[in-house]
């Protein structure tokens, strides 16, 4: 019966990890994991106990700093073109079926409709949804 108990406490403390997300109720889980698969082995409850407490307090000082390195880092910076996909930008000049030019992260860059029908007037406001080498591919916001 012992396991079958630990077994549920790591059951509720993983579940109750997923509101917190402080990894704090996921190193008891692993705590109670832990305590679960000694206790399979027939040892007294106080031991049980014992190693729930020793096993939960390493957990915590040793793999939850690296947890939360892990996922607390920052992404990685990306600066290639393809990062403006999705950028405002401003026509400059008539974008025509020909090309036509974009203020775009503060430089300006040949452009092209993705609609290769339309053309969108100077002055207007556009989203990037792709760059195609040096050619910013756009559509006019509503």
């Amino acid at each position: 019966m012992g396991p079958i108990v630990w077994f549920i406490a790591a059951a509720v403390l993983a579940g109750l990890e997923l509101a917190a997300g402080e990894f704090t109720f996921l190193m008891l889980a692993a705590g109670a994991l832990t305590a679960a698969g000694v206790s399979l082995a027939g040892i007294p409850l106080w031991a049980e106990v014992a190693v729930f407490v020793a096993s939960s307090a390493a957990f915590w000082f040793f793999l939850r700093p690296y947890l939360h390195k892990q996922f607390h880092k920052p992404g990685a910076y990306d600066d290639s073109p393809r990062a403006l996909v999705g950028a405002r930008a401003e026509v400059l000049e008539d974008i025509t079926p020909h090309g036509g030019q974009v203020r775009l992260d503060g430089g300006i860059w040949s452009a092209r409709s993705l609609d290769p029908y339309e053309t969108i007037p100077a002055g207007a406001h556009v989203t990037v949804s792709d760059i195609d080498g040096p050619v910013a591919v756009v559509w006019k916001e509503p």
